[in-house]
């Protein structure tokens, strides 16, 4: 079983907010992302990195090139979350 299928949110259900979430960040990264398959921009991610992702099997990736995937993933959710967590004390102190 891949760690993926195995891992879970904090909050019980965030998974189709969080595939939400995937999908906008990376349509403004630029990327072209099918809402009803948000997970499908990783093979965009790849196609941009020149890494041979394919659908299925892809066990001769190695660990490097799937982590260059993974990370401009994560990496661009972490810094939306960061933005959106800075806005917000931004209009906290205006409000004190």
């Amino acid at each position: 079983m891949s760690r993926r299928s195995r891992r879970k949110h904090l909050v019980p259900g965030a998974d189709a907010q969080m595939s939400a979430f995937k999908a906008e960040v990376m349509r403004r990264e630029g990327f072209v992302v099918n809402p009803n398959r948000p997970d499908d921009v990783k093979f965009e991610v790849a196609k941009s990195l020149g890494i041979p992702l394919e659908p299925g099997y892809n066990g001769e990736l190695s660990t490097e090139s799937a982590g260059q995937i993974g990370g401009q993933i994560g990496g661009a959710m972490v810094k939306e979350l960061v933005r959106m967590a800075q806005e917000k004390l931004a209009r906290q102190r205006t409000l004190d």
